[in-house]
């Protein structure tokens, strides 16, 4: 690496829209608690697909974002202005963070889908109504860095901004992304990612996934690493993280919650899921190298868990490989559906939630393990956590992994 290391990029913020709450209290409470709320799909015109049960996003208000961004914007950019303001407002930068040094903030997000509901609704006003009544924001709406243009037009943030295409693994490669632009010495990046995969247009097109699962039972859709696996459920929702050096932030007063240690991804071709074995531990290994970490300083691990066997088993030898089988792991996210790209970053929150509280959340609707995993089932396990790991793969071959240490208050 050749940015300096006596800039450490820390965690000072986080923002959550997720199935099962808004807001880190939220989230973190049904976590811990293993309260899972995949349900059958409601959203209008997904009637009549196979892609029976998902995580949805049930009660979100958009009301907070003004009317201006709304209508230019599809429902995965309204979750993401939505988390940033819940990150800003927890890392304490409020809206004049900008006011003194604009191009000091930068903006940096990872999306799989895009915004597939917003595309959708205007090729229907293409085809059966004329090009006259597609309105000038399909151009934009759609396309994948929409979050990211808009989060920094909305706020003033004049600072490096880009987008990762990176496949589901694009969210741990945000939020990496970020760490590298604090580290050269950019003030604040908010970083992370969001996902709105729920509408017709964008469940046809999931449709192609092999991995995905259409069993109708909300208890049995999403079981990684039993015998009952068969498959993913998809989600929707996401995080914001706000990322800063963590002196900066000490000496502003902000709360740190956790350093951004080490990071490394691969690329083992997609659906090859045998060989993301090998992609995983060549991640794992270059993320704890960056992190000077030793395999043995591991407190816990958030899994993949995609729910296939040929991928389960893969990620279990994996872990096993670096880690050894001592090491609890869990899969929160068999509660609430795997988000795409938004979903290792939901993991994040999660670990660093974890280690503030000294607890590991369960892995909810998983039971008889047919792995050598220490998975956390049932119930929450209490546990003093200082470094986490956090992996992810993409469908097409991506592979990520990111170690979070947690810093007492005071800490150099």
């Amino acid at each position: 690496m050749s940015e300096p290391r006596s800039r450490r990029a820390a965690i000072t913020g986080m923002g959550v829209i997720a199935p099962n709450g808004a807001g880190t209290d939220t989230f973190w409470k049904a976590t811990r608690e293993g309260i899972g709320v995949l349900d059958r799909v409601t959203r209008e015109g997904c009637e009549h697909l196979p892609l029976r049960v998902a995580g949805e996003v049930r009660d979100f208000d958009p009301s907070a974002v003004e009317e201006r961004f709304l209508v230019q914007t599809d429902r995965f950019t309204h979750f993401a202005m939505a988390a940033a303001d819940l990150a800003l407002e927890d890392a304490r930068l409020g809206r004049t963070v900008t006011d003194a040094a604009p191009f000091s903030v930068g903006v940096v997000t990872a999306a799989g889908s895009g915004g597939g509901e917003f595309g959708q609704r205007e090729l229907q006003q293409l085809w059966g109504k004329g090009s006259r009544y597609v309105g000038p924001y399909q151009s934009i709406a759609w396309f994948y860095a929409a979050s990211t243009g808009q989060i920094s037009i909305r706020r003033g943030f004049k600072g490096p901004c880009s987008v990762v295409a990176s496949d589901e693994a694009g969210g741990l490669d945000a939020i990496a992304h970020a760490a590298r632009a604090v580290r050269r010495g950019t003030d604040v990046i908010v970083a992370g990612s969001t996902e709105a995969p729920l509408a017709p247009y964008s469940m046809v097109c999931q449709l192609g996934y092999d991995e995905l699962s259409t069993e109708s039972d909300p208890t049995r859709a999403y079981r990684p690493f039993t015998s009952a696996a068969c498959g993913f459920v998809p989600a929707e929702g996401g995080a914001m993280l706000v990322v800063e050096d963590e002196g900066t932030a000490r000496e502003r007063g902000a709360q740190v919650w956790a350093v951004l240690a080490g990071h490394a991804a691969t690329f083992t071709g997609a659906s090859r899921w045998e060989e993301s074995r090998h992609g995983l531990v060549h991640a794992v290994r270059g993320a704890l190298d960056e992190a000077g970490c030793a395999p043995e300083e591991i407190d816990v691990v958030f899994a993949d868990a995609l729910g296939v066997p040929e991928a389960d088993t893969a990620e279990a030898l994996a872990i096993a490989d670096v880690l050894g089988t001592r090491v609890p792991v869990t899969a929160p996210k068999t509660g609430i559906g795997r988000g795409y790209g938004a979903a290792p970053v939901l993991d994040a929150v999660a670990a660093v939630l974890a280690m503030e509280h000294g607890v590991i959340p369960p892995t909810p609707n998983v039971f008889d393990i047919c792995h050598d995993l220490d998975l956390v089932t049932g119930r929450a396990r209490t546990a003093e956590l200082r470094t986490a790991l956090v992996l992810s793969r993409g469908l097409m071959g991506s592979n990520s992994a990111l170690v979070l240490q947690r810093r007492a208050t005071g800490a150099s």
